[in-house]
């Protein structure tokens, strides 16, 4: 399954498979740490008004992750309450491009929970935006079944078929740096042997086109 095989590996290594994956604003990052989610976007459009995401919460399905946009809207959209609901109803996390509040209860809470940050103040609750449409959400387009893929580095939002075109690769690569890890932090061998950095630079050097790759 491709929720699955997302969530073996880590962002970045999905990132290096296709670099041109759409990557979310880095100023939206984790407010719960150690975390790694992934799950189909149902998408809210909430501008310092936090209906909507309560209107979401009982529409969304089990493994999805709550998308949402705040365009530009300065209050918290959601927090503790919210993110308690979210999980006892089996979504894979939520995310925004604007503020969530509650942020010591989230940590205990652990639901995956992505924001450009903290505010204790919230908006109104009478917005009956339309849920599960088209988004722009930090600097992405998203749409309704969009694979949102979320750790510690940062989120990854695109089309089930652009995820799975790059997934095998990402696969090997998660392999490979593993097994590089396993070297070097025994201290058998150094980066440098186990990729063909040296042939890499050389061919650099004499001006010739060169990939650095992975000799494990």
């Amino acid at each position: 399954m491709l929720i699955d095989r997302l969530l073996a590996i880590e962002v970045s290594a999905l990132c290096d498979a296709d670099k041109t994956l759409p990557v979310a604003d880095p100023a939206i990052r984790a407010m719960v740490p150690d975390v790694r989610f992934a799950g189909p976007a149902f998408t809210v459009r909430a501008h310092d008004d936090h209906l909507p995401v309560m209107s979401a919460l009982a529409q969304a399905a089990p493994g999805d992750v709550l998308v949402i946009a705040t365009d530009g809207g300065g209050l918290a959209v959601f927090g503790e309450l919210f993110a308690t609901e979210a999980k006892r109803g089996g979504l894979a996390g939520i995310v925004t491009d604007g503020y969530c509040r509650d942020v010591a209860g989230l940590r205990s809470l652990g639901l995956p929970a992505f924001s450009r940050g903290t505010l204790p103040r919230s908006g109104t609750t009478v917005s009956r935006a339309p849920l599960n449409q088209r988004v722009r959400f930090a600097g992405l387009d998203v749409a309704p079944g969009d694979i949102v893929f979320g750790d510690d580095d940062g989120l990854v939002i695109a089309s089930p078929a652009q995820i799975e075109a790059a997934l095998e690769t990402g696969e090997a690569i998660g392999r490979a740096e593993g097994a590089i890890l396993r070297h070097t932090r025994s201290g058998q061998r150094s980066l440098h042997e186990l990729t063909n950095w040296e042939a890499h630079v050389a061919a650099l050097d004499r001006g010739e086109e060169s990939s650095l790759g992975f000799d494990v």
